[in-house]
């Protein structure tokens, strides 16, 4: 099963962007035996501003995946939880699973309302350029406990 962090805005160099493609070259490589992977960040800019200008950006890359938002409003998941909810949609046949990243407002309404899922990182704001290196780990570490891997701690 494919796996995309799909975000608006691209990030320059910075410690969270090396820290994003540590966890997903990472994850692409303990995933490969597992049929989980490759492991992508795919970042998108809208030219006009505002939600239903970046839904528009992000609509492509949706076809025929299953997809998680990323929401303040969404369920906060423990990370075996996490790991469990991946493994069950690949035993399902999902080809492709896409986490999505809106811009500083949040993604549009319609897009949450599509997805299949909600995830919430807990109640606090966190950067985008966080938000997305945590993620990646998150990631990482739920193919680390798939694959049985001393990584994760409980």
């Amino acid at each position: 099963m494919k796996i995309a962090i799909v975000a608006v805005g691209k990030l320059s160099r910075s410690p969270e962007t090396e820290l994003v493609k540590l966890y997903l070259e990472r994850a692409t490589n303990a995933g490969r035996p597992l049929s989980l992977g490759p492991v992508e960040v795919i970042e998108v800019e809208s030219r006009k501003p505002g939600k239903a200008a970046e839904a528009e950006v992000l609509r492509p890359h949706l076809a025929d995946a299953h997809v998680i938002a990323c929401d303040e409003h969404g369920a906060a998941r423990p990370s075996r939880a996490f790991a469990q909810e991946i493994a069950t949609l690949r035993d399902r046949g999902v080809r492709k699973l896409v986490f999505l990243i809106g811009g500083a407002d949040g993604l549009d309404p319609e897009l949450l309302a599509q997805a299949n899922g909600k995830l919430a990182f807990g109640p606090q704001t966190w950067p985008h350029a966080l938000a997305r290196a945590m993620l990646a780990e998150q990631v990482f570490r739920a193919v680390s406990i798939l694959g049985g891997s001393p990584y994760h701690r409980d």
